[in-house]
C-alpha cells in the first residue's frame, strides 16, 4: 500500500472531528505538544476520520494511529467498542496504540519513547 493512502471515512464525522479538535483533553493536549510538526520523524494529525471512527492522531505515511485512553475505556461496553475499532483499522494496515491518559500526564517520557519505538518499527517495514 503507498504511504499517505486516504482511507474512506464517514463525511458525517467531518464536523465532529472538528470538534474534537477545538475540545481536546488535557492529555491530548499534552500528547500534541509532544508529537506535532515532525517531533518524531513524522507528521501526525489530530482527531482523524477513518471508516466510521475517529482516531486521537494518525500519521498517514506509517499507518500509525494513537489512541489516548481515559477512565471510561476500562468499561466493558467501551472495551468492547475499542476492540471492534483496532479491529477494523487493523485490517486496513492501521497500527493502532492505546495509551492511557494517566500515563500521558505522569509518564510523557516513558510514552514518546514507546510512540518512537512504534513509530521506528512502522517506518521499517514500510521500507
Amino acid at each position: 500500500m503507498a504511504r499517505n493512502t486516504i482511507f474512506p471515512y464517514n463525511p458525517a464525522l467531518r464536523k465532529f472531528a472538528r470538534e474534537l479538535r477545538n475540545n481536546s483533553t488535557f492529555g491530548e493536549i499534552l500528547l500534541w505538544q509532544q508529537i506535532k510538526g515532525r517531533k518524531l520523524g513524522v507528521q501526525f494529525h489530530r482527531q482523524v476520520p477513518i471508516l466510521n471512527y475517529i482516531t486521537d492522531f494518525y500519521c498517514h505515511e506509517i499507518f500509525l494511529a494513537i489512541e489516548v485512553d481515559r477512565s471510561i475505556h476500562g468499561t466493558k461496553e467501551q472495551r468492547e467498542k475499542d476492540q471492534k475499532k483496532d479491529y477494523e483499522l487493523n485490517q486496513l494496515g492501521i497500527q493502532v496504540l492505546r495509551i492511557d491518559d494517566r500515563d500521558v500526564k505522569k509518564n510523557m517520557d516513558s510514552v514518546i519513547r514507546y510512540i518512537q519505538y512504534w513509530v521506528d518499527k512502522q517506518e521499517m517495514k514500510r521500507l
